[in-house]
């Protein structure tokens, strides 16, 4: 059975690089643009990982991860924070909020898989 991975960013041209580093891998990929739709996802899909963005609307990635971490149904998924805040607070409170790893933009593709199969 494939492993199931919900990819969230408000940015169609992000969400597109990441389904791009992700397919054909055996993957079935999910998508997310925005945290209130990235919390709705999870519970219907019940992702093995997420790989959020954090500044996001309607809810940030920070909540997001806060919340699916909190939530019974979600608490052991994976969670990649991926993000253009790249300060040293950025990251502590990225993993303070239950992230399994923080990655910064720009990355590059194979940067993201490796981090995916390590989880998965």
């Amino acid at each position: 059975m494939a492993r199931k991975i919900l990819l969230v960013d408000d940015s169609p041209s992000e969400l597109q690089l990441m389904c791009s580093a992700l397919e054909g891998k055996g993957y079935d990929l999910f998508t997310a643009s925005d945290g209130e739709q990235a919390i709705q996802q999870a519970m219907q899909v019940h992702p093995d990982l997420v790989v959020l963005d954090i500044i996001l609307p309607k809810k940030n990635g920070f909540q997001v991860c806060r919340h699916l971490k909190m939530a019974q149904q979600t608490c052991h998924t994976k969670v990649i924070l991926i993000s253009s805040k790249n300060q040293d607070t950025d990251k502590y409170w990225g993993l303070k909020q239950g992230a399994d790893e923080y990655i910064t933009k720009p990355y590059h593709p194979d940067q993201l898989l490796s981090s995916v199969e390590r989880y998965l």
